[in-house]
């Protein structure tokens, strides 16, 4: 892929990396215009990377390459914040083609498949199954959230320091795979906790 996209004179590959540990801490240090990231990398997923970078450097355009096409590992990769996601068998010069789309800020999602994932979003998946991966504290956290508590608000009710409501928080979002407060309190809402 490198010598694909070094052959075009507008194209300059800034680095490469062959984990998805390294891939996370050289991009952002790096600020590709398009981060080429791969669907599956030995320690992790192109999809985590993306959620990552993206935390650290919402500017940071993602494209994911995936040999998958199926609808959770695009929900994923759009609720990571991915500008594109590209199956592996795609053309060399429809590769190209997409990377310069998604650097000029075109999104490169089948829009009938983004329709379907916001229609997920909408509805949302079995309650069980998305908090079932939360600890206790951080159902606590996101049920307040819901309620619109802010970090200082939350850490006196629960009698926590701030810092340990912001990491509960920060773990909370990365786990139900969020970017946002706004997003937890829309899902706290539409997953009510009884």
């Amino acid at each position: 892929m490198k010598e694909l996209l070094e052959g075009e004179p507008d194209l300059v590959v800034v680095g490469e990396s062959g984990s998805a540990q390294e891939a996370a801490r050289r991009i952002p240090a790096l600020r590709p215009d398009v981060a080429i990231l791969d669907g599956r990398l030995p320690d992790g997923s192109g999809i985590d990377v993306c959620r990552e970078i993206r935390s650290v450097d919402p500017s940071i355009k993602a494209l994911i390459l995936t040999s998958y096409d199926d609808d959770d590992a695009l929900f994923a990769a759009i609720m990571a914040g991915a500008a594109g996601y590209v199956l592996k068998q795609v053309r060399g010069n429809d590769l190209v083609d997409t990377v310069r789309r998604v650097a000029a800020g075109q999104s490169m999602l089948d829009p009938a498949m983004t329709a379907a994932v916001l229609e997920r979003v909408r509805t949302g998946p079995p309650k069980d199954r998305e908090l079932e991966g939360l600890t206790e504290q951080e159902q606590k956290i996101l049920e307040l959230i819901g309620q619109g508590l802010t970090n200082r608000q939350i850490a006196e009710k629960m009698f926590l320091a701030e810092k340990t409501v912001k990491n509960y928080v920060s773990s909370m979002l990365a786990k139900l795979g969020l970017t946002s407060r706004t997003q937890a309190a829309i899902f706290a809402t539409k997953h009510p906790q009884h």
